[in-house]
Parts: structure tokens; sequence; C-alpha cells
């Protein structure tokens, strides 16, 4: 084991998963998470701890952990002063924001933040909202509630509630009528701990490698061999990051064309590209896109 240890700290719960994909992907391996809060990992310079969310940045802050990942929504709840190295786009179900939304029952004639007032907000993300009220000058009495919102909304003026589809709130006849936060991950370090060399040169090794694996999940390379009279055309179809890698091949009426695009952008360019006179098209998945 190496004498210089990262303390680093992983959402335990419903980013759980999601992180140690992320992580795979990345290149790192990860074992022993489903048996231990101090899961193994192939870099002897790591130590990995799962902490729940929620408490994450507070244990960045006091320095027990050198860094971790956390949602952008429990560093203001917690109110933490910590050192942000950078946003993760990734959560448990979609590559979007999750959203902290002000909800209420249908059938509620509720159809502003105003109309709550003097009512009571049941949320887990109390600080937040109260600010969220404040800031609209809305009275209201903000309890804590201890999971199950949903079910809390009829018994209560409206709940505060996390979602990213949404699709459990129309489930449960719920309808939003406000966004308190919006929320993504970010990975946080204690300030001290960026202060040191070789923490913060592990940190930033962790975060390039991280958002690489992120960028790579949406992205995919594509290769084709182009006619050299219909290369300006092809060219002026693709979206490609800078330009596309143009390499000779032995028949010199010929040449290859390589570029790196979005999924959703692939599928409508193909058969653009076949159209022009493209041919030999093949595209292949990536590990990692680094910019």
């Amino acid at each position: 084991m190496s004498e210089q240890i990262l303390k680093l700290g992983i959402p335990k719960g419903s980013l759980q998963n999601a992180t140690f994909e992320l992580f795979e992907r990345a290149g790192f391996n990860v074992t022993g998470a489903d048996r231990s809060y101090f899961p193994r990992i192939d870099d002897p310079q790591i130590q990995l701890i799962l902490l729940r969310a929620q408490e994450m940045s507070r244990y960045v802050e006091d320095g027990v952990l050198d860094a971790g990942f956390t949602g952008y929504d429990w560093i203001r709840e917690n109110n933490s002063d910590v050192h942000e190295v950078c946003e993760l786009q990734y959560s448990k179900a979609t590559s979007n924001p999750a959203r902290w939304v002000l909800a209420v029952p249908n059938e509620s004639p509720v159809q502003k933040a105003e109309d709550l007032e003097g009512g009571i907000i049941a949320t887990e993300l109390v600080n937040a909202t109260r600010r969220f009220f404040e800031q609209k000058k809305v009275s209201v009495k903000v309890e804590f509630s201890w999971g199950a919102t949903e079910v809390k909304a009829r018994l209560v003026s409206g709940i505060v509630e996390l979602t990213e589809t949404g699709s459990s709130l129309k489930a449960n006849n719920l309808r939003i009528i406000d966004t308190v936060m919006t929320s993504t991950t970010r990975f946080i370090a204690n300030k001290a701990a960026w202060r040191d060399d070789f923490k913060k040169q592990k940190i930033e090794s962790i975060a390039i490698l991280l958002n690489a694996a992120i960028d790579a999940r949406i992205r995919v390379g594509l290769k084709m061999n182009v006619r050299t009279k219909d290369l300006e055309t092809i060219v002026k179809l693709l979206p490609a990051e800078k330009s596309p890698t143009i390499s000779p091949l032995a028949d010199s009426d010929y040449a290859a064309l390589e570029i790196i695009v979005e999924e959703k952008v692939e599928r409508e360019l193909i058969p653009q590209l076949k159209r022009a006179g493209a041919s030999g098209i093949f595209t292949y998945p990536l590990n990692k896109v680094i910019h």
C-alpha cells in the first residue's frame, strides 16, 4: 500500500451503481462494493469509502475525506465550504440534471408557490426549501420527511421531491407547480487536500478520466471510404469536433475518413453519407473521449 493515499467518498444509494459503472468505463476495477463500505480499487493510492450522498459534503469539508461525489443539492443543503473540482453529467437514470420540484395532488387548487402561504411542506431538502420560500416571501412550515414523501402530499399542503423523469410523481397523481433547484453530480475536494500537490494531481487525474468516460458514452467513432472527387461534399456533411482525419488509401481515387460523433447524430448522418457516395461505413464504441 502506498504511503500517499487519497480518501475518496463514493455515494451509497441511488448513485452508487452509476458511479462504479463510470469508474469501470474510466479504466478502474472496483470490487467488494456489495459486501463492504470500503470497496477495493486497483489503484494503491486510492481508498474508497461508501457514504450517503446527503452526508458527503460535510465529511469532505471536515477533512474526513479528501474528495468525494455528491449532488449540488446536498452541497447547498449542507452549506458546505468545499472546492468543486468539476460537474459530472451522470445520474442514476439519465444523463439529465435531477430536479427538486414543488408538487401538489392533481385535485389541489394550488397553482403556484404563493398559493401555499401558511401551509406545511414536507421534504428531505429542508434548508434549500426554506430558502426557496423565503426568496418568494411566502411563509410556510417546512418539515423533514423520513422518506415516502410522495405519500405525504395528501397529508400536508405540498411536497418538495427529487425527480429525473417525473414519472413517479405522475404515477402518484401529483402535479409539479415549480422547480426549487436543479442538481447534477459534483466532484468535490477538501480545500486543504486541494492544496496538497499529490492529492490535487490525483483528483485532477480522476476527473479527466471520468469526464472522458462520460463523453464517450454518447459518442461513437465513425469510419468510411470516400472517393476523392466526393471528399469536399462529404466533409461538409460532417459535424466533426474539430476536423475529420483523412488518410490516403492504396487506391489513389479513394481516401479513408474518420470522425467522432454523437450517437443521435450518427443515425441521421449515415444515410446522408451513403447517398453522397461514402462506402465501407462502420461505427465503433469509445471508452474515453478527452477534449
